[in-house]
């Protein structure tokens, strides 16, 4: 039976867990835990300890993650294929160790590496959340407490075990919270712990077109690409993202809150104007066509139709707008591309149009600019300081700049 379709900006939704399993007769839930995981829009990879294979096989989760489960250092001892616990460390978003018994839970305290799991673990550089599963006694005693304490202190998310009837025949706390419940708390830790969370960004992204008759425009090349990635990189960051968007051919980035398609320079400055003032952020990547014909044909000129002139007449300046009126509370960017070093004329610009921040791309520089998947920018900032980043992908760049604009922000 397929999975219900996630909804695109939930907070799983392209969010890439590496799902931990240990020794625990609670691993029977992590099977359904996945498959939670998964219908709520995350990516899982699973990890499973020497234990954890005593209770459940890593072809049933295989098989319910559609991924090879990672269960030792070694893939093929003959062929001497070896499992990069560092690759699995950088691929995820989040790590969740459920079930996390109290020996792995000691193990993490301690730096241990003994198995593929603990390595990944000490190779990462995501969030860790752990989901204890142990009974009554082992959970309440001293050293299980402090250690949790401890883990606790070093940033690591603990989802709280339920009470009930215990593996011994116990009843009392100790159990593996349930799916369901771990996975609505995933959703709110990403909701309240990631940088960004609640700031109200608006970004703007691609070309315009101005219609010189029903078939022509005016226009240029821009793929809107730098946008939508600045717009996937906030989203990932917590903020809650508006998008208004010229006539591209791209994907709604996972997350992005709203979604706003327009054509021409003035239905792009209609959507941003009605939005500005309640954002926190503001990013003008677009590249807005500065004029249009000031008159169209409703009609498709055939040849020995088209006029001999076309008169044209400037479109409203959307981000000279957005400068003039932005509150104290608001941060406003600007892009700047240009055909030279283009120094001079971002810095104009940066002070002429009330930015606090612009950043200048130059198609002197091969790899940058329109269509294509590579970026090299210098980042000036209106109290003189600048920033440079060399040639990577536009994803990358997004990444660099979204971080450089935080720090700023704080401090």
């Amino acid at each position: 039976m397929p999975l219900a379709s996630p909804s695109p900006t939930g907070p799983l939704t392209g969010r890439r867990i590496v799902l931990g399993l240990t020794g625990s007769i609670a691993a029977y839930k992590s099977a359904t835990l996945a498959r939670e995981l998964q219908r709520r829009g995350a990516e899982i990879r699973v990890v499973m300890t020497k234990g954890a294979t005593e209770f459940i096989t890593p072809l049933t989760m295989a098989t319910l993650v559609d991924r090879p489960v990672h269960s030792d250092f070694t893939e093929d001892e003959d062929a001497g294929t070896w499992t990069n616990h560092v690759e699995l460390g950088l691929w995820g978003d989040l790590i969740l160790v459920a079930p996390a018994t109290a020996n792995t839970l000691a193990a993490m305290v301690h730096g241990q590496c003994d198995n593929l799991l603990q390595a990944v673990l000490l190779s990462a550089r995501c969030p860790v959340s752990v989901a204890p599963a142990m009974d009554l006694d082992m959970y309440q005693h001293a050293s299980t407490q402090s250690n949790l304490n401890v883990l606790m202190q070093r940033g690591v998310d603990v989802i709280d075990p339920g009470t009930g009837a215990l593996a011994s025949g116990l009843v009392g706390k100790g159990r593996m919270a349930e799916p369901e419940d771990i996975a609505q708390h995933l959703e709110q830790w990403f909701q309240r712990e990631l940088p960004l969370a609640g700031k109200r960004v608006l970004i703007t992204a691609g070309p315009t077109h101005e219609p010189l008759d029903a078939v022509r425009f005016l226009g240029n090349r821009s793929s809107g690409k730098m946008g939508f990635a600045l717009a996937k990189s906030f989203a990932d960051q917590g903020a809650v993202v508006t998008l208004v968007a010229g006539p591209v051919a791209l994907p709604t980035p996972h997350r992005v809150h709203e979604r706003i398609d327009v054509q021409t320079a003035r239905e792009m400055n209609d959507a941003v104007m009605s939005h500005w003032p309640h954002v926190d952020i503001g990013v003008a990547c677009a590249a807005v066509a500065d004029f249009r014909p000031e008159t169209t044909s409703t009609a498709k000129w055939h040849r020995g139709d088209v006029p001999n002139a076309i008169e044209l007449t400037e479109n409203p300046d959307i981000l000279k707008a957005m400068g003039s009126s932005k509150s104290t509370h608001q941060f406003l960017v600007g892009f700047a591309l240009e055909t030279d070093d283009g120094l001079e004329s971002a810095r104009g610009k940066l002070k002429r149009k009330n930015l606090d921040a612009i950043v200048l791309n130059t198609l002197q520089d091969e790899g940058a600019g329109f269509a294509v998947d590579t970026n090299k920018v210098t980042v000036l900032s209106r109290d003189e300081k600048s920033v440079s980043f060399e040639l990577k992908s536009k994803d990358e760049i997004a990444k660099d700049l979204v971080e450089l604009w935080r720090t700023t922000m704080t401090t």
